[in-house]
């Protein structure tokens, strides 16, 4: 493990809990990926997401396991702990914005920045935080193609499948939100960060 790899992954967590938490969890903007599946398998089939989401996670770190190999497992560790620590931490002292309820726009665009920032920082140190993030490394490691189509493909999947019972209106936003923050997790990783030397 190195620590210089270990900072930009857990930098990259707590802005992505701050991001979800102060944004997405106010805005009822939804997701793409493991969470939002988890949402729709409650909702037409009843399966609780505690159950649903904890077997897809595990199998998408199971698949990032096999491709990556085990230090991968080790910055997911450090990225997914710190994820939860973090939000946990944001969660006690109450959030910042909560009239973003009322602006979706502003909402997507915010909430777009800090899941492409988060996400990007600790994927390109070599861990994921979230389920969806192992699978996007996994799949772009074996495809040969660039992330954040990877993550934009099984997005755009879960959303028109919650299009089944979610309002187009708010699909809308959260299409915004997660065409925005895979192009934004994509630069991340072709950002020269010389001075810094994040994920190097």
């Amino acid at each position: 493990m190195k620590l210089k790899k270990c900072f930009p992954a857990l930098l990259g967590s707590a802005i992505l809990a701050f991001g979800l938490y102060h944004v997405h969890s106010f805005a009822g903007v939804t997701e793409g990926g493991v969470l939002g599946l988890t949402l729709l398998l409650y909702h037409w089939f009843h399966i609780s997401p505690a159950v649903s989401g904890f077997v897809m996670n595990f199998a998408c770190y199971v698949l990032g396991w096999k491709v990556l190999g085990k230090n991968f497992i080790i910055y997911s560790m450090v990225a997914g702990c710190g994820f939860s620590v973090f939000y946990a931490i944001f969660e006690y002292f109450g959030p910042l914005w909560p009239q973003l309820s009322d602006r979706p726009l502003i909402a997507a665009f915010t909430g777009a920045l800090f899941v492409g920032v988060g996400v990007g920082l600790s994927v390109r140190a070599g861990g994921a935080p979230g389920g969806d993030d192992a699978l996007a490394m996994s799949l772009a490691h074996i495809t040969h193609k660039k992330i954040q189509w990877i993550y934009l493909i099984s997005d755009l999947a879960v959303l028109v499948l919650s299009a089944s019972y979610i309002p187009l209106n708010r699909l809308v936003y959260s299409l915004l939100t997660v065409l925005l923050s895979g192009q934004i997790i994509g630069l991340m990783q072709r950002i020269d960060f010389r001075n810094s030397k994040v994920g190097a």
